[in-house]
């Protein structure tokens, strides 16, 4: 992987473990030559791991929409800014730009971009890794909810899958470099018949 999007919060939560997280998966993208595509904040986690890299002359790509392209967002030390004009188009970029889709600790956002990274390859429209850094168990919740809806026939095994989840950045990246898509078919099967 050459680039990889990291979906973060702009904030940094209540536990400085968070923003440990995002400064080591930082350091390992500098020291891999791995590039950034983020959010394109100064803030929260998206701040501490564009920060780290950038401490590192690392690439650093940001992705913003023009509704948060203020001041006290914006990173000024980022030198690819795009701008872009809604929180869609920036997804679509951002897809356009990486191998692969990474997501920290982060609100509704974040959530929505994990998703939406998801569903882009049960529908076969990407075949990249998704990767899930489960630190201090923040996403238990949300695993838990993955595995109810294969229970209730709403998700299948296979799709659920596609999710790879580690709970260190060592852990989380191995798994990535071995991930291997699920095979294409024809028709998109249903989950319950």
């Amino acid at each position: 992987m050459k680039k990889v999007v990291v979906f973060c919060g702009a904030s940094l939560g209540f536990n400085p473990i968070y923003k440990e997280a995002a400064i080591e998966l930082g350091n390992h993208f500098a020291k891999n030559k791995i590039g950034l595509v983020y959010g394109g904040g100064k803030i929260g986690m998206m701040g501490a791991i564009a920060d780290t890299i950038l401490a590192h002359n690392g690439e650093v790509i940001g992705v913003i929409p023009q509704l948060l392209e203020k001041e006290e967002v914006v990173h000024a030390g980022v030198e690819e800014m795009i701008v872009c004009k809604t929180m869609s188009e920036r997804k679509v970029i951002m897809s356009q730009l990486v191998d692969g889709y990474i997501t920290l600790p982060g609100g509704f956002g974040t959530l929505d971009e994990l998703f939406e990274a998801l569903t882009l390859g049960q529908l076969y429209i990407e075949q990249k890794p998704v990767g899930l850094l489960n630190i201090n168990g923040f996403f238990d919740a949300v695993l838990v909810q993955l595995d109810k809806m294969i229970a209730e026939g709403f998700l299948k095994q296979t799709n659920r899958d596609m999710l790879i989840v580690g709970t260190s950045v060592e852990d989380l990246m191995q798994k990535m470099n071995a991930y291997k898509a699920p095979k294409i078919t024809h028709v998109i099967n249903k989950v319950v018949s």
